[in-house]
């Protein structure tokens, strides 16, 4: 008997875990059981995918994101070639000013998202970008827009272009406008590009009349003085 308990004791110390007489272990004996009762955990060598971390996943509304196909296959360095021929921006201000005119909220624009996500919205943009990174580019569309307001209605109050030239330069503009919209799949009709054309005609003509009724005041200013 003491023979026997000396024995138990070492093997308890020892930590031996030799299987049992018929090949099975006390832990395979139990995962055995468990999934006989119908157990349905993960299979070894599988991950569980309660356990899967979804921090990775890409959301719904990026996934269903169907702008800017028709850029697929566009590199970069082309696409800014072409706007920077055209307009004031770039490549990346410009795809960054569509993402934040679509990801608005309520509570604003959905920086994070936009910039981690950009890759999978922009076939030309293969970077991620931080939150600071896609404010800082819609900042400076923003700045860019103005400062060429100020400078087309400068040019345009300042009686620089005759009525017919600024009319050529509208028609300019309202081209490059429409092909940019194209190419982001913004499916204009034919009754909306008259609409945008017929408000933008209206707007020119005010802008030219109240540049010529500040030029008659001034005129007149100066005779009085």
């Amino acid at each position: 008997m003491d023979e026997n308990a000396a024995r138990e004791r070492e093997t308890a110390a020892s930590g031996d875990d030799t299987p049992d007489d018929d090949g099975t272990d006390a832990a395979s004996e139990s995962a055995t059981a468990a999934n006989a009762d119908g157990d349905d955990g993960p299979m070894p060598g599988v991950p569980d995918p309660d356990a899967v971390d979804t921090d990775d996943e890409v959301p719904a509304d990026v996934q269903k994101y169907a702008r800017f196909q028709k850029m697929d296959g566009a590199q970069y360095e082309r696409v800014n070639e072409f706007l920077r021929d055209r307009t004031y921006v770039t490549a990346r201000e410009w795809a960054i000013a569509r993402l934040c005119s679509d990801f608005r909220t309520e509570t604003g624009v959905e920086m994070t998202k936009i910039g981690e996500n950009l890759p999978e919205l922009v076939p030309f943009m293969t970077d991620t970008y931080t939150p600071q990174a896609v404010n800082q580019a819609r900042a400076s569309f923003e700045e860019k827009v103005r400062k060429a307001g100020a400078t087309f209605l400068y040019g345009a109050m300042c009686d620089f272009f005759t009525a017919e030239e600024l009319d050529d330069v509208m028609y300019e503009a309202t081209e490059v406008a429409k092909f940019l919209l194209e190419v982001e799949g913004v499916d204009l009709s034919v009754e909306e590009e008259l609409e945008a054309e017929e408000r933008i005609s209206t707007v020119m003509r005010e802008v030219r009349e109240a540049s010529e009724e500040l030029r008659e005041e001034g005129e007149e200013a100066d005779l009085e003085s």
